[in-house]
């Protein structure tokens, strides 16, 4: 993992508009993630925070389910386009553009989200942020989800550490255990969603690696950038039909108390 000063610059990438575009490509969690989050709220208001929220994959299907969301991002392009998706405008949905260790919070919540975003946060000063944020039986919970079982995993991951801006790049590190480990997490539960069928078009999954921090096209030269898309592209194409892939995402779910 990179050290707090590298965290930092990648995690400036999400500002770029081009980044925020590419989101949409992205696939979407499945909708038992959203069964489970919803499970995991016991007090009342139901409020929830959703730290990192990007373009609010998570952020927008919670709002139909709540009765607040704070949905919060660094990003303002971020932000933007999650205005301008499906459910982005729900009343009970507030966008707000900050950091999560210095933004002003609301609350109390009885639920705290987190994406595929606290990696590139201060760990201990956020965690702290949480804990008188949350109600006496809120919960953090951690949610990671992707395509599973692909064939071409173990050639892909080559490609990308071939062309990743991130120096600190490694598939198999745990956030939730690097958390627990340093005593900031307190894990009391855990789920893996059942495996749901996505289908992509092969342009669109290629497309999806510029939304993330280190694959940036804001980050790469241009020639860089158009030969990662070919390496990729010839790598998955034969496994497409007509062009489409078909995959299967499964979220993985950790929750607990964050510790000061």
């Amino acid at each position: 993992m990179t050290d707090p000063a590298e965290r930092g610059r990648l995690a400036a990438v999400f500002t770029n508009p081009g980044v925020a575009d590419a989101y949409r490509h992205r696939p979407p969690y499945p909708a038992e993630v959203f069964d489970i989050l919803e499970r995991l709220i016991t007090d009342r208001p139901r409020r929830v925070l959703d730290i990192g929220a990007g373009e609010g994959a998570l952020a927008r299907p919670l709002a139909s389910r709540v009765d607040h969301v704070d949905a919060l991002d660094v990003s303002a392009a971020m932000i933007e386009a999650g205005r301008g998706r499906p459910g982005g405008r729900q009343p009970n949905l507030r966008w707000i553009v900050g950091a999560a260790e210095t933004a002003r919070l609301g609350g109390p919540y009885a639920l705290v989200t987190a994406g595929a975003s606290l990696h590139w946060m201060s760990w201990p000063q956020t965690l702290a942020r949480l804990v008188p944020a949350l109600t006496g039986r809120g919960v953090l919970a951690i949610v990671d989800h992707g395509p599973r079982d692909l064939p071409w995993h173990a050639e892909l991951e080559q490609i990308i550490a071939r062309y990743s801006r991130s120096p600190g790049y490694n598939t198999t590190f745990s956030l939730t255990g690097e958390l627990a480990e340093r005593g900031l997490l307190t894990v009391t539960g855990r789920a893996t969603t059942a495996p749901v069928r996505f289908r992509q078009r092969v342009a669109d999954f290629v497309e999806q690696f510029h939304s993330t921090s280190s694959l940036a096209r804001e980050g790469m030269p241009a020639e860089e950038a158009a030969a990662f898309d070919r390496a990729v592209t010839d790598l998955v194409l034969p496994y497409s039909a007509g062009g489409v892939l078909e995959m299967t995402v499964v979220a993985d779910l950790v929750w607990g108390a964050p510790t000061p």
